[in-house]
């Protein structure tokens, strides 16, 4: 073959050559080796122990349940059922040990989040009963009237 088809082959050769040495230099030996060899994904079995001690930051309903039950069952049995308690309490990972009362988030920002009215007919957001923050009950926080636990009740 001619000189002209040679070098772009090497050209190839060399570039996946390349890549094949910084494979092997960049990626953990034990990268993919599971119990049984070789596995698929994203998996080191020198790490597990680091992964054990990772603190998850979202928890769910569950792990509210133990020290307010009375708040999961009457959220349970409201329209905001789906909604975990982090959405509005913020993550788990910083709750105290023992806090005299944790710092929620009352303000109408974080209800406007969810309820401020979308006009889109294609969204499922569209079908949240919303409220034109303009209009209603301008200067007052929503928590005033509204408790997030029954939306549908008054405070």
């Amino acid at each position: 073959m001619k000189n002209h088809v040679w070098r772009p082959l090497y050209v190839v050769l060399a570039v996946v050559a390349l890549i094949l040495v910084a494979r092997y230099l960049y990626v953990p030996k034990d990268f993919g080796i599971g119990e049984r060899g070789f596995m698929y994904g994203y998996h080191r079995m020198s790490n597990e122990t680091e992964w054990k001690e990772y603190k998850v930051k979202y928890q769910s309903h569950e792990y509210c349940n133990d020290c307010h039950p009375d708040k999961i069952e009457s959220i349970l049995r409201s329209t905001h059922k789906v909604i975990e308690c982090e959405n509005c309490h913020g993550p788990a990972v910083d709750h105290p040990e023992d806090p005299p009362k944790l710092d929620i988030d009352r303000s109408r920002a974080q209800c406007l989040r969810c309820h401020a009215r979308l006009p889109y007919p294609t969204s499922s957001r569209g079908r949240i009963k919303g409220i034109e923050p303009d209009e209603h009950n301008v200067e007052m926080e929503c928590a005033d009237c509204h408790n997030p636990h029954s939306p549908g009740m008054g405070v």
